[in-house]
């Protein structure tokens, strides 16, 4: 007999609450499909109440020495560490990660929090000399006010300390919005929030779908600040919606990163990057390998490694740190194996995977195996959509040229992924390719002191490093007379 799922409340004004009403939503396992947890659908009224209670803290908030707000985050980063198996497990049942990667996350997660931590004393103003005698002029830096936090499923723990921590520590009080099907660790974490003593309402969080929670929260004229990781089409959505008030935006939106293979490129460490930036959280994640565009001359040599190296991942219980894990959502699973049966009707060749995995731990979840299809052109569906999912197609090219205008045809510009040896052609990348983050003869990577940002359609603003920090504050100026 089934237990009943435990349930993980919300979190408004330092008060843990259910929905107030019956409607619950509940916690699906990817790898087996089994109901584990529930979790509030919240009303458009909570979510009013969490902006006003943020609202009514924020000032307090600001008021007090960055140095003191850094300590509250300190103490959320060490509780977080004491918590790390935990909060892992968590992440593999909720999102389907292996607990490998689960436990990179809670790593991640740590270090956002103390590298926000750590520029308390680094937020500056600027002092310029004044046109007229005993005056000053002066730029200070000042917080939004309330920011709203939407999160992706992902990676639900570190997107909460990537927004959470500069928020925080600039002055800002935040509303989170974790993605419905993996909101666990979201609601564990403002238990800690709750045990690491910070005021109340300066971190809210609330749980329901995007088209009605996260477009009230968006729409609301408390909102100040909106930071977003998702879709382009979220992301267009809520560009429209906050128009009415002109909120401040950050948009991490996605893309379609190209890895480019050039025929002098160093094939063995080409190969184990592509592999690898593909197939992280079961193909996941924003900036990964959606398409290798490798130069005609080495295509088949490197797509005989691939293969060869692709064998050796193994499909299973990402509990049990197999290899790789499952899609987090039934709807995302569907997508991908809509994109492979498009693809190969299109005339692309499947050279392995485009199928749910053979056995019985396989019936229930939602399983794909790692895809490889070849013969794809620039034109085929799995190289023009955004797959987010366990699937490389390969495309044949002739030259830098010719895949440099592929990938800046593209509407979206998020990263992309360069390997040659040749100085002359990275360095004209550095100035041509129309993408937020080059990958220069380097697999997939995310540093925090780096700065993370799409061009084009794959967003506005962007996170990390001294930027992301400086996007959570607004200058104001300041003529001083000295009379």
């Amino acid at each position: 007999m089934m237990s009943e799922p435990k349930f993980y409340p919300c979190y408004i004004n330092g008060e843990w609450i259910g929905a107030d009403h019956s409607d619950r939503i509940q916690v699906e396992n990817p790898a087996t499909g089994e109901v584990w947890a529930a979790v509030p659908n919240c009303s458009v009224e909570q979510a009013q109440q969490a902006l006003e209670t943020s609202q009514a803290a924020q000032q307090d908030w600001q008021d007090l020495p960055p140095v003191e707000r850094a300590n509250y985050i300190y103490e959320l980063a060490d509780r977080l560490k004491a918590e790390k198996e935990h909060f892992a497990k968590l992440l593999v049942m909720e999102q389907g990660k292996t607990l490998d990667e689960a436990r990179f996350e809670v790593d991640d997660t740590i270090r956002y929090m103390t590298y926000s931590a750590e520029a308390a004393r680094r937020i500056e103003g600027q002092i310029f000399p004044s046109d007229q005698p005993n005056e000053q002029l002066m730029i200070y830096k000042v917080p939004y006010g309330v920011t709203v936090g939407l999160c992706a499923f992902n990676y639900p723990l570190a997107l909460i300390g990537r927004k959470l921590g500069p928020a925080l520590v600039t002055g800002n009080t935040m509303v989170l919005k974790p993605h419905e099907a993996t909101p666990v660790t979201a609601s564990e974490f403002c238990r800690l929030v709750d045990e690491a003593g910070l005021p109340k309402g300066v971190v809210n969080m609330v749980i329901g779908t995007g088209a009605e929670i996260g477009a009230a929260l968006v729409a609301s004229p408390i909102t100040k600040l909106v930071s977003v990781t998702g879709s382009i089409r979220a992301g267009q959505a809520i560009c429209a919606s906050a128009a009415e008030n002109v909120t401040a935006l950050s948009l991490e939106l996605g893309g379609k990163a190209p890895f480019i293979v050039l025929d002098d490129a160093d094939l063995d460490k080409a190969v184990e990057a592509a592999v690898v930036a593909r197939f992280a959280n079961c193909g996941q994640v924003c900036i990964c390998n959606e398409v290798v565009l490798v130069h005609e001359k080495v295509a088949d040599e490197f797509t005989e490694k691939v293969l060869a190296r692709i064998k050796g991942i193994k499909v299973g219980d990402p509990m049990k740190n197999i290899g790789m894990g499952p899609s987090t959502t039934a709807g995302g699973l569907a997508r991908i194996d809509d994109i492979v049966k498009k693809t190969v009707a299109e005339g692309a060749t499947l050279a392995c995977g485009g199928r749910r995995p053979e056995g019985p731990e396989f019936e229930k979840g939602n399983w794909y195996e790692p895809t490889v299809l070849l013969n794809a052109t620039k034109d085929s569906t799995a190289v023009k959509e955004e797959i987010f999912g366990p699937v490389m197609p390969i495309v044949k090219i002739s030259s830098y040229e010719e895949a440099l205008e592929i990938a800046n045809a593209r509407e979206d510009g998020l990263s992309a992924y360069l390997w040659t040896r040749d100085y002359r052609k990275f360095m004209h990348a550095v100035g041509h390719l129309q993408v937020g983050t080059i990958f220069i003869n380097k697999g997939i990577v995310g540093y925090i002191q780096g700065y993370h940002s799409g061009h084009k359609r794959s967003g506005l603003g962007g996170e990390d490093g001294v930027h992301g920090i400086e996007g959570y504050l607004q200058k104001r100026t300041i003529y001083l007379g000295c009379q």
